[in-house]
């Protein structure tokens, strides 16, 4: 496997991410800024990640909520 010292999501699983992101922020933050109904109607870690496997554009917005919260929290 090769190392990439550049992307900070490498060996980060996406539902890592999103439990993080809920513990971090909350279901109802998260719908507020990123607005898809897997974080409004009856959130759930798996609906999103069902949602956010299947939808490129909403994973990269939810990536970047990431990256900002971990820039944020140094």
């Amino acid at each position: 496997m090769e190392t990439q010292p550049n992307n900070p999501l490498h060996g980060i699983k996406l539902d890592q991410i999103i439990n993080d992101l809920v513990a971090h922020y909350g279901w109802e933050y998260m719908g507020y800024t990123i607005k898809i109904k897997c974080f409004t109607n009856n959130p759930s870690v798996k609906s999103s990640l069902k949602f956010l496997r299947r939808t490129p554009w909403a994973r990269t917005k939810v990536e970047n909520m990431y990256l900002n919260m971990l820039k944020h929290k140094k």
